[in-house]
Parts: C-alpha cells; sequence; structure tokens
C-alpha cells in the first residue's frame, strides 16, 4: 500500500497501476464499440474523399486542359475517368468532360461533409461519455477509500486528478486517436498512390518515415519523465493554493500576504521552469520533423521535376498532384510528434487517475457482511491497541471498556488522551493494531460498512457544512429526505419540511434558523462560514438527529454554543439518547455530569470509571481535578460579570 504524500502530487499513487495505463483508458472505450466503428469508418471515407478532388484538378489538367494524360492514371484504371485526353479541337467534349470532373469533385465535397460531421461527432461524444464514466468511478472509488488515504494526500491534488488529469485524457481520446487514424490513412492512401504513380519518386518520398518513427522514439524516452514532473508539480501548485485560499481569513489576520506570495511564488517558478524545459525538447523535436518535411519537399520538386521535363516522365497533372499530396503529408508527420507528445501528457495523468482506480481501501466490508435492521446498542472494547501509523506514536494503549445497550457514557480527559480516536473506532473509520471492537457481541469487522455508517451518527467539534441552504445540510441526515429536498423547485413537501424543522428544534437550532432573514433556504456558503461555530455544530446535530442513528456519538458538538443553548441542546438530546447508547465527549464537564457512566482518559488509557458523583467524592482523581478547575473557573467568571 502506497504511503503518505504530504505535497499532494500523488507520486506513491503511480506505484499501484499494474501495467500500461493508457490500455485501461481504452478498456473504458468497450462499452461504446459501435459508435466508435461508425466513427472510425467515417474518418477512414473522409481520408479518402479529402484526397480525391486533388485528382479531379489532374485529370483536368491532363485530360482538358492540357490533354498529355494517359491510360495509367490511377483513375483511369478503374474506369472512372476517360483513359486518354479529349483532343483540343473538340472543345464540346473537353467541356462535358470539365463538367463532369466538377460533379465528382463536389460529390467528394458533399461526402466529405457528412463524414466530417459523422467523425467528429461520435468521437466527441464518446469521448465525453468516457470521460463521465472515468470522472464517476474515480470519484466513487475514492470517496470510499479509508480516511487514512484523505489524511495522507491533500485536496488540491484529489481535485487536479478529477479535473485536468481526467479532462487531458478526454482530450487524448477524442483528438489524438481520431487524428492518428487520420494520419496513418492518409501515409497509406497518399503512400500507395505515389508508389503506383511513380516507384522511384513514391520511395524517395517515403524513406524518411523510418528516420521520423526513430526521431519519435527517442523524443518518448526524452520527454516521459518532464511530464511525469509537470503533473507532480501542477498537484503541488493546485495544494498550495488551495490551502491559501481556504485560509483566506488566517491570512488576513496575520498579514501574511508576502510570505503566502513567495509559497506560491516558488510552487510556480518550478512548474514554469520544467514547462520551459520540455517546450525547449518538444520545439525541437517538432522543428526536426519540420526539416525532414522541407527535405521531402525538395526532393519531389528536383525527382518529379526532372521527370516531367523528361520524355515520358510525370504529367504535369501528376506532377501537381504530387505537390498537394505533400502538403497532405506535412500534417500527418507532424502530427505523428505532436501525438507522441499529447501520449506522454495522457500517460502521465493516465498514471494518476488509474493509480487512485488500483487503490485499495485499508478498511472495507467484508463479503456478505452482517447488515441487521438495527442494532441494540451494546459496544464492547477489548483490549484495544491503535496508532496512526505503522511506526507512530500508540494513541490507545489496552483499553478495555463495556458499554450497556442504551447506556450514555461520558468521556473525559486532557487533549490527545485518545477519546475522539476510541470513538472513531466503532464506525470503523480505522480499525484497531490490535484487540476487537463489538457490538451487540459482533466484532465490527463482520458488520456491513453501510450498516455501521448508518446506524452510528456522529457530530463532531467542528462539522462541515456542505455549500447550500440550511435546509440541504439538515436533509443530508436521511437519504430519502435529501433528495426529496433536492428535487423539489420549492418547499419540500409538509411532511418532509415537518421533520426537518422537528429535527432542528431537538438540536436548539430552529429557533435561530428562523431568525435569519431567508430562514431554512439560507446559504450557509463553503464550508458553512456563513453559520458562527455553534450554529453550524446545531444544524450538524439536527442532522444527526434526522438520521434516526442507534447508537450517537457526540465529539464535544456543544463546544462552542453559549450555556443557555447548551442547556437547551442537553434537554432535548435527553430525550434523544433515551432509548440509544450514546458516547458524548466534553470539554464543559457540565455536559457529561448527568451521564450513567464517565470514562476518564489519559495517554491513550482508561484511568478512571464511574458516575460523576463517584468521580467526585470516591476517586477524588484526575476527573476531580478537572471539575474543580472548571468550575471554580466558571465561578470567577460569573463575579467578574457581576462587577461589570
Amino acid at each position: 500500500m502506497a504511503g503518505s504524500d504530504p505535497h499532494g502530487s500523488f507520486e506513491d499513487i503511480r506505484d499501484e497501476v499494474d501495467g500500461n495505463p493508457m490500455m485501461k483508458l481504452f478498456s473504458y472505450a468497450t462499452p461504446y464499440w459501435l459508435p466508435l466503428i461508425v466513427g472510425f469508418i467515417s474518418t477512414m471515407i473522409n481520408r479518402g474523399a479529402r484526397l480525391f478532388p486533388a485528382l479531379m484538378i489532374a485529370a483536368a489538367i491532363d485530360l482538358v486542359i492540357t490533354s498529355s494524360g494517359s491510360g495509367e492514371s490511377l483513375l483511369a484504371t478503374v474506369g472512372l475517368i476517360p483513359g486518354q485526353p479529349v483532343p483540343e479541337s473538340q472543345t464540346g467534349e473537353r467541356l462535358s468532360l470539365l463538367y463532369y470532373l466538377g460533379a465528382l469533385t463536389v460529390a467528394a465535397y458533399v461526402i466529405q461533409s457528412i463524414t466530417h460531421f459523422a467523425s467528429r461527432y461520435f468521437f466527441q461524444t464518446t469521448a465525453q461519455r468516457i470521460q463521465h464514466d472515468l470522472r464517476l468511478d474515480t470519484y466513487d472509488h475514492m470517496q470510499r477509500l479509508s480516511l487514512d488515504f484523505f489524511n495522507n494526500h491533500q485536496t488540491g491534488g484529489m481535485m487536479a486528478i478529477l479535473n485536468s488529469d481526467v479532462n487531458r485524457l478526454e482530450e487524448f481520446f477524442n483528438n489524438e486517436l481520431r487524428q492518428i487514424t487520420e494520419a496513418v490513412l492518409i501515409f497509406a492512401l497518399v503512400g500507395g498512390y505515389m508508389l503506383y504513380t511513380a516507384p522511384m519518386l513514391g520511395a524517395a518520398v517515403l524513406l524518411p518515415v523510418p528516420i521520423i518513427a526513430l526521431i519519435t522514439a527517442k523524443f518518448i524516452i526524452w520527454i516521459e519523465p518532464k511530464y511525469k514532473r509537470i503533473r507532480e508539480l501542477v498537484a503541488r501548485l493546485n495544494t498550495r493554493l488551495a490551502n491559501n485560499l481556504g485560509g483566506a481569513a488566517i491570512v488576513k489576520s496575520f498579514d501574511r500576504y508576502d510570505v503566502e506570495n513567495q509559497r506560491v511564488g516558488k510552487q510556480s517558478e518550478g512548474y514554469r521552469d520544467e514547462q520551459i524545459s520540455a517546450i525547449t525538447v518538444r520545439k525541437a523535436f517538432f522543428a526536426s520533423l519540420r526539416l525532414i518535411v522541407g527535405a521531402m519537399f525538395v526532393a519531389i520538386l528536383i525527382v518529379g521535376g526532372r521527370d516531367a521535363i523528361t520524355a515520358g516522365g510525370l504529367t504535369a497533372g501528376t506532377f501537381a498532384v504530387f505537390f498537394m499530396y505533400l502538403r497532405e503529408l506535412d500534417g500527418p508527420m507532424t502530427r505523428i510528434g505532436k501525438t507522441a507528445n499529447n501520449y506522454q501528457k495522457a500517460k502521465s495523468s493516465a498514471e494518476r487517475v488509474f493509480g487512485i482506480l488500483a487503490y485499495e481501501a485499508d478498511i472495507r466490508s467484508p463479503r456478505d457482511g452482517d447488515a441487521p435492521d438495527s442494532l441494540e446498542g451494546t459496544v464492547e472494547f477489548e483490549h484495544v491497541d491503535f496508532s496512526y501509523t505503522d511506526d507512530g506514536d500508540r494513541i490507545l494503549d489496552d483499553v478495555d471498556l463495556e458499554v450497556e445497550a442504551g447506556e450514555t457514557v461520558g468521556f473525559a480527559g486532557t487533549s490527545g488522551s485518545g477519546k475522539s480516536t476510541l470513538l472513531k473506532l466503532p464506525t470503523r473509520f480505522y480499525d484497531v493494531d490490535s484487540g476487537a471492537v463489538s457490538i451487540d457481541g459482533t466484532d465490527v469487522r463482520e458488520y456491513s460498512l453501510q450498516t455501521l455508517r448508518d446506524r452510528i451518527g456522529v457530530v463532531e467539534q467542528d462539522p462541515y457544512m456542505f455549500s447550500g441552504t440550511i435546509r440541504e445540510n439538515i436533509a443530508y441526515g436521511d437519504d430519502e429526505l435529501f433528495r426529496t429536498v433536492l428535487q423539489a423547485d420549492a418547499e419540500p413537501p409538509s411532511d418532509v419540511e415537518h421533520r426537518i424543522r422537528e429535527a432542528a428544534k431537538a438540536a436548539g437550532a430552529h429557533r435561530f434558523i428562523t431568525d435569519l432573514p431567508e430562514g431554512y433556504d439560507t446559504m450557509v456558503g463553503e464550508r458553512g462560514v456563513k453559520l458562527s461555530g455553534g450554529q453550524r455544530q446545531r444544524v450538524s446535530i439536527a442532522r444527526t438527529v434526522l438520521n434516526d442513528p442507534d447508537i450517537i456519538v457526540l465529539d464535544e458538538a456543544t463546544s462552542d454554543v453559549d450555556t443557555e443553548t447548551e442547556s437547551l441542546i442537553q434537554r432535548n438530546l435527553d430525550e434523544l439518547t433515551e432509548d440509544r447508547t450514546a458516547f458524548v465527549i466534553a470539554h464543559r464537564l457540565s455536559t457529561i455530569q448527568d451521564a450513567d457512566r464517565i470514562v476518564v482518559m489519559e495517554d491513550g488509557e482508561v484511568i478512571e470509571t464511574g458516575s460523576h458523583d463517584q468521580l467526585i467524592e470516591e476517586e477524588r482523581g484526575t476527573y476531580a481535578d478537572l471539575w474543580e478547575s472548571q468550575t471554580g473557573t466558571e465561578e470567577e467568571q460569573e463575579l467578574v460579570e457581576a462587577d461589570d
């Protein structure tokens, strides 16, 4: 399994790909084989129709204008045009032949126009479908990865993969696949025509093709590491920008504009320098191709011109066609180079995209995992050890604790004592290093992940709000309700709205929501920035209430609310937790003083358990010291407020 990548470049992800990642891209085209076949056929017909008018011009020159043609021409051989020129004295016949050639040319342009549309349409629409499938698969797989993945990789890098990398693969499939097909067809058709019409001259023109292939192979070797480095630097730059924009308030409060500008500048300079290096190699490669094409042009001019002058050599029309077709070869020759260049860019992106898809989650649902409709709520921690990394400090050390169904257990202890980490284990956000966590007598590793996440509700200290309305953020707690709210043009059905408002009331959020100018339609902003910390906590509690879990975890869920609101929430939570198992982590010990039991932790170990009164009056240990410290501070604060 890949390790941490703090810079967000996802270098570690590349190693997850088995085989050539570009072959995996083509596997996404399999469901769309029919439109692709139509696209390929249209491209072939289009290329042939595009070359046809030049032959008509040659025929007009040789058979009508100069009367110098012969029966050896390709079109005459297949019977499409006369084998001999029309004598100059037969003006009517010459005009009729000219009109006939014109009609054939018009037909060629009509066919070219139709097949041009079909080719572009089928390739581009298929590329868009592949892009859609690939982005959704990558996003879905990324969402299902363990929290370790998100802890070790930056959001900016993930966004770069889902956007720029997936888009680059779509562009490659849409443009390069079609254009390299066109290039191969033009080489085959033009080369075949030249070899058929003038074997020696055709061979001279096509001789540089192996040289081009060799240069292209060298170019691919030169450019590959540069494009890998560029993709890494793009991810790092995106990560730096995402961090700075997300922390705009901190940058402003500390006036760190210059420092952050320098850090962004350093990342951007690295990207700039690597791009300049790649541009240098790329342009030198294309200049070499241009030189080879120029040599081919000179070869036709000299060798073809000599044959045209020599009796029995090329006709004027054929000589003109050779020049026209050389122009047609110009594009494919440079296209080979561009495709090689874009192939390396796409391969670099494919390594990251398919690296994500090959990345296996540390925590997965077992095959045929237990999926009961509800949980009774008995939770047992059996000699649990845990650390976040293999070589990191132990966060939990031999934790042994049993919680009965319906019991409310408060957790107290200093910051870093392991309280929050312990309560991430029943949901399997993380798995134990040793020991076991069981619910209703069954190891949590035997449950379906979906069941655990559905039946255990979690409210965190700093809850995440999605950009949208307050109503949408609360409704997120119930899948069916959330879909109904999203589909509603205005206010949702009354029964849906009633459930949302009841959840808000239970969380002590209804009053502040209705005091807002737009009420439940208030937009919360990105990550809920338009709400205070306490308001976000109450909305998060309402969201969890709506989910109706069998087990509820409140991780300092009332830390940012005032005393009055905390009391309101506490009264409602007493009702909420009446028939549920509840774990309550509290900074304010007054929040958990009425819990059935209080667990005190320190350095990853359980050091005290008991009711509030037992811990105060009998144990006289860490909890009593914390209680005395807090109540003393609160009394001093009340005296200060009274003096004011």
